[in-house]
């Protein structure tokens, strides 16, 4: 399970809108998604860093596997990271990609407002 970062234990992570101006290439490609990043203390970040390269130097994908505020299982995938050392501990950075759908900063339309009521 070299594919994917499980985050065990503690809370969601929370997702916030990613607009630095190199993350915008990373959203290449025949489909739109809503790019987003979180950050996660780790036991060891440079670890989990290598692993994403390993990953990717194959040509294969990188994924962040999770639970949401439901406890629902979910996963995304990663298109960057990286690993921070901090006085609290490591720290990784992960830069994903989310269906439109999945987003939860209210721009989808209510069921309401599509019914136009």
């Amino acid at each position: 399970m070299d594919d994917k970062i499980t985050i065990i234990e503690g809370p969601p992570p929370v997702f916030e809108e990613a607009h630095d101006g190199w993350v915008s290439g990373l959203n290449e490609g025949p489909y739109l998604y809503d790019l987003a990043m979180t950050r996660l203390r780790t036991f060891n970040g440079s670890a989990l860093l290598e692993r994403c390269h390993r990953t990717w130097s194959k040509n294969s994908a990188m994924f962040l596997h999770y639970r949401n505020p439901l406890g629902l299982e979910m996963q995304a995938s990663i298109m960057a990271a990286r690993a921070m050392e901090t006085p609290n501990g490591d720290v990784l950075l992960l830069w994903i990609r989310r269906n439109p759908e999945d987003t939860e900063d209210g721009s989808e339309f209510d069921d309401d407002e599509e019914l136009g009521i």
